[in-house]
């Protein structure tokens, strides 16, 4: 089925929800509690329905705030983080009244280097992808850098089930339930593998590959079967069709600034001050999606550089996650 022929969003339309957020890079919607956020204050924001907010704050480990990049809701309303540390990472277990503790944080005989995504499944297992083994991580913004992994954590234990990837962002199970995919930023496609017995991965197979100006970082899926990509820089929304097919839904960005991003990229000299000074007329460098609202209708974007979650009428229903019951 190819995308729904609908008007392009316009990004003057978003709506907002939320204040006062630090680097909201993950939103998660469930379906009566209201909207969880990353926030680089060292915790999970939560956004109430009623419009009040609360900030559950992790314990510093070894003397370090943790740094949320990726987040999930699990079932006893506890939280899971992956900690995008300076010199380490790994994913941490964050309790409401701020009680704190390590889940994982080596894999394989190794530390786990800055960590970007987490997620567990409706089977229990968690998924964790890491961008790249490099240090400083800049170091991977590059279409050559192939060092990013996924990890997965089951009964069996945690081990690396997927390798190589050109900078391992956000991570989801198709609709299915049949294929892990995952967007690669730097290598700008989104590739998925399929799940054998045992949480074993098949080789990877390229699902989409995109052009100029779009860096996937956030990953979601609809009711119909479309994946929907968010790139960072260029604030771009994208929906990727079962068939392949991919449709450019939203914009927003300065064409000369992201001329000289692209450049940049293309010299491999791109580095921390293309990402952080995202030139656009209302998003922020737009890293994820979720779908919300009694229809699922609702799109709510978490943006890096934003204070804020972005509200815009999706064209297509989504998929309930499967924290959508979860409060």
């Amino acid at each position: 089925m190819s995308s729904p022929s609908l008007p392009f969003l316009d990004p003057a339309a978003c709506g907002w929800i939320g204040h006062g957020l630090v680097r909201p890079e993950c939103v998660l919607a469930t379906r009566t509690a209201g909207l969880f956020t990353a926030d680089w204050r060292g915790g999970v924001a939560h956004l109430r329905p009623d419009g009040s907010q609360a900030l559950y704050r992790a314990q510093p480990v070894d003397g370090e705030a943790l740094k949320p990049n990726g987040i999930a809701l699990r079932a006893d309303g506890s939280f899971l983080l992956a900690h995008l540390g300076d010199g380490r990472g790994g994913v941490f277990e964050l309790r409401r009244d701020g009680a704190t503790r390590p889940l994982l944080t080596a894999v394989d005989g190794s530390d786990l280097p800055p960590t970007n995504f987490v997620h567990e499944d409706a089977a229990g297992r968690i998924w964790i992808s890491v961008s790249t083994r490099l240090r400083p991580r800049a170091l991977g913004y590059r279409a050559g850098c192939e060092d990013g992994f996924i990890v997965l954590l089951d009964r069996r234990g945690a081990r690396i089930v997927a390798d190589g990837l050109g900078y391992a962002n956000e991570v989801a199970l198709d609709p299915g339930g049949q294929w892990l995919y995952v967007n690669e930023t730097f290598g700008r496609r989104l590739s998925r593998f399929r799940l054998l017995p045992g949480g074993d991965l098949g080789p990877r197979e390229t699902v989409a590959v995109f052009g100029e100006g779009t860096f996937p970082d956030g990953l979601c899926f609809d009711a119909e079967g479309g994946a929907w990509v968010t790139s960072i820089v260029s604030n771009r929304l994208l929906r990727v069709a079962p068939d392949g097919s991919t449709r450019q839904w939203m914009e927003d960005a300065d064409a000369a600034w992201l001329a000289r991003v692209e450049q940049a990229f293309r010299g491999d000299a791109m580095g921390r001050e293309h990402l952080d000074k995202v030139r656009s007329r209302r998003l922020r460098s737009t890293s994820s999606l979720a779908f919300g609202g009694e229809d699922l209708r609702t799109g709510y974007i978490g943006c890096l550089l934003g204070d804020a979650i972005a509200v815009v009428a999706m064209p297509v229903a989504g998929i309930p996650p499967v924290h959508w019951n979860y409060s």
